[in-house]
């Protein structure tokens, strides 16, 4: 007899996987949040948007990339969600809107309950210290299409803003400084770059410690995505800020170019910052040159946001006391053009 089994699908792994998230679903709530996991769709009580004036809903969707053949390899899924988290929120908070709730969806050729599990379990972690309520999500087993021990993840949130406190390139002016946030390190960008460069040219592996990095490469790889949601909702409230970039992929310049009006420009200085050494080695064992690194990874800046003069220097404490290195790293141009140029060297720690 052929069944649903004997080609590669079990109902009984799948519903053994939902009983071991239960656990982790539940710390990942919000008061709006009705009901359980288990239903065809999550319940979120609107009526709780009465508060706001004009609420906009922002929304947005991503995944973490060829980031999870390292969590696969190292045998490790309780961090990834960490990365799924912070590509959907963190774009969310740049216009200022607050996360609400995050639906996930698992594809893997075998559900093994326990890595489905880990896996549910850092992406709920990550959305209650963001704020954010896990909704609900979906598992599929694709056998033929994934390997047993293969998988990725993708996500859909959402949020709300009052239109009136909107952040984009309709409020930045000339003058504005630019507040750099540091990056926890690659955070989920240009991993075909960096494993091609560890892995096919330099011939390193996994467990190979790297003094530069004070761990193995596996462990500096695995290294979470550094949540801003909540920092930067806090310094919307208490700065004047006109604009935030989520720095993924495409980079620095290419990131905040997207909220910039076309009447002005910005000019960052490499010189108030150095980056992680994890960037240094990819730039010297492919070799990388560094016009092509700072178009594929954060280089140490995984936030930024555009704040009014005279409140640069609150921004910076303000973010500090939310546990979140900053520094002024630019300004705003009374130039033409919707540009951002990077100008002068790296500091060398």
């Amino acid at each position: 007899m052929t069944s649903y089994a004997s080609a590669g699908v079990s109902i009984e792994a799948g519903d053994r996987a939902v009983e071991l998230m239960k656990e982790w679903v539940e710390k990942a709530r919000r008061p709006e949040v009705l009901g359980g996991i288990g239903g065809f769709a999550g319940l979120f009580d609107a009526s709780q948007l009465k508060r706001f004036e004009r609420p906009l809903l922002a929304t947005s969707a991503d995944g973490v990339g060829t980031k999870v053949v390292i969590a696969q390899r190292m045998d490790v899924h309780d961090t990834i969600g960490y990365d799924l988290v912070g590509m959907l929120v963190d774009d969310l908070v740049v216009c200022g809107a607050e996360p609400l709730f995050l639906t996930d969806y698992i594809a893997t050729g075998k559900v093994v309950p326990e890595r489905v599990a880990a896996i549910v379990k850092g992406i709920a972690q990550a959305c209650e210290e963001a704020g954010c309520a896990l909704l609900g999500g979906e598992t599929a087993e694709h056998p033929g299409l994934l390997g047993p021990d293969e998988y990725d993840i993708a996500g859909s949130t959402t949020g709300v803003v009052e239109a009136e406190s909107l952040l984009g390139a309709h409020k930045v002016e000339a003058g504005d400084v630019v507040i750099a946030m540091a990056s926890s390190g690659l955070h989920s960008n240009g991993y075909s770059l960096v494993r091609k460069v560890f892995f096919d040219v330099a011939g390193w592996d996994l467990e190979r410690e790297v003094p530069e990095l004070g761990s193995t490469l596996g462990e500096a790889l695995l290294t979470p995505t550094r949540l801003y949601a909540k920092p930067c909702l806090e310094l919307a409230a208490r700065t004047d800020v006109h604009a935030m970039s989520h720095i993924t992929g495409g980079g620095f310049a290419a990131n905040l170019a997207r909220v910039l009006p076309e009447h002005l420009s910005v000019r960052v200085e490499r010189s108030t910052w150095a980056p992680g050494p994890v960037f240094g080695l990819v730039g010297e064992l492919g070799p990388v040159s560094r016009a092509d690194l700072e178009q594929t990874l954060n280089m140490g800046v995984g936030m930024v946001a555009l704040v009014g003069a005279a409140d640069a220097e609150r921004a910076v404490e303000v973010l500090s006391a939310q546990g979140v290195d900053a520094w002024p790293c630019g300004e705003v141009l009374d130039s033409a053009g919707g540009e951002v140029e990077l100008v002068g060297d790296y500091r060398v720690v």
